[in-house]
């Protein structure tokens, strides 16, 4: 494989880094700087500047907004985007519900919900796990029954992340019990979440924040016109929602960056002890994490090659998932290792908590890196859990 970039693809490249340099507005910057959390409409008017400049749909086919970008430049931008700290796409809308409406909706369904998701107007959000069904998710207990020319769901789905936020969430039901498979008799439903019957719960995550939700459905008259596809064929649509959502949840781009910027820590001496490039059992353990990113780099290409041929993500994104989410980790736990002590977030009201949760000093306090290592467990859970994906690479892949 030729990893050069061409003196088009170097033109992209500076062009994107331009843009993340000068055009994210003062404000944006300033919160980006300073590690202060981001606004419900940060996000939207950050995705709506992105969408001014043709940059937002970047998986999308171009017939329906996409960009038409080759794997390369998709692998320029989100590499440029976590090197300049941007915030991230949300990926419910345009990475998730998008690509399944413009690949089994209908005509009328494209042309309500697409422009909305291109232009941000809309926040999505996702109803797959429930309390009792995450990893199993064919024992999903929703139903939808068929009333007329409207279901009526009832049930409740878990670990919605960002549903406070959402103005629609797509989830999977079930439609009929008569069948010979779990997987059959599921559908996929988008639900307007203004809808009587709904109600969020918060759930406080490890690091304090309302990160995700309980939705509960109580008879939810939702109108038939909102069944994607056929009725009994969520779970094949589903499946494809998962590919897209497994490729998104490598994290190649964002994990590179952390490790460049941990490299470069370890030269720095920290509160006068030996630099950790000194640690030869440290620099040794993030030599490590570095060739299997690098590893997992080349893997990412070839999949982002695949499906710009119009191909959708197969079992490749497993393989993704489970590589990406575990050096994610590894990341983590090597920034806990050299934070040491200061990887502790519990510090008295008088010293100044660091709110960069890659500082590895601490200024007169902790870091964050603590809370984010202990919230980042879930990556390996979320999109499917790894041993999940082991049992897919296995049947697909190995035959077994």
């Amino acid at each position: 494989m030729d990893v050069r970039f061409s003196d088009s693809d170097l033109a992209f490249r500076d062009e994107v880094r331009a843009f993340f340099r000068d055009e994210l507005g003062d404000a944006l910057q300033r919160k980006l700087e300073q590690h202060v959390p981001l606004t419900k409409q940060d996000h939207i008017d950050y995705q709506k500047l992105l969408n001014s400049k043709g940059w937002f749909a970047a998986n999308w086919p171009v017939e329906y907004g996409g960009t038409g970008w080759t794997p390369v430049q998709r692998y320029i931008f989100s590499y440029e985007m976590a090197l300049a700290e941007a915030p991230p796409i949300i990926p419910f809308g345009v990475s998730m519900v998008g690509p399944v409406i413009y690949t089994f909706g209908n005509d009328a369904q494209k042309k309500r919900f697409l422009p909305d998701i291109l232009e941000s107007n809309v926040w999505w959000c996702q109803g797959y796990s429930e309390p009792g069904s995450g990893s199993d998710l064919a024992s999903l207990k929703t139903r939808a029954d068929l009333d007329g020319d409207a279901y009526i769901i009832n049930g409740t789905k878990t670990w919605t992340t960002l549903g406070q936020y959402a103005d629609w969430i797509f989830l999977l039901a079930r439609t009929n019990t008569d069948v010979a498979r779990r997987q059959e008799g599921i559908s996929f439903i988008l639900v307007d979440m203004q809808t009587p019957g709904i109600s969020l719960k918060p759930i406080i995550t490890i690091d304090g924040e309302h990160e995700v939700n309980e939705v509960h459905f109580e008879n939810v008259r939702v109108p038939v016109e909102n069944l994607v596809g056929d009725e009994g064929k969520g779970w094949t649509y589903g499946k494809v929602l998962l590919q897209h959502e497994r490729t998104n949840i490598t994290g190649v781009a964002n994990s590179k960056v952390r490790l460049q910027k941990l490299r470069r820590k370890t030269s720095q001496s920290i509160h006068g002890a030996a630099p950790l490039a000194e640690d030869n059992n440290f620099m040794r353990r993030l030599a490590a994490a570095e060739v299997e990113l690098k590893a997992l780099e080349f893997t990412e290409l070839r999949t982002l090659a695949a499906v710009s041929s119009g191909k959708a993500p197969g079992p490749e994104s497993s393989i993704l998932k489970i590589k990406g989410t575990e050096i994610q980790q590894m990341v983590d736990t090597l920034y806990m290792e050299a934070a040491a002590y200061y990887a502790l977030p519990f510090v008295p009201d008088q010293y100044r908590l660091e709110t960069d949760p890659d500082s590895i000093i601490g200024h007169d306090g902790e870091t964050l890196t603590s809370l984010r290592y202990f919230n980042n467990r879930k990556a390996s859970i979320f999109g499917g859990s790894n041993e999940i994906q082991k049992n897919i690479i296995a049947k697909h892949v190995l035959g077994l």
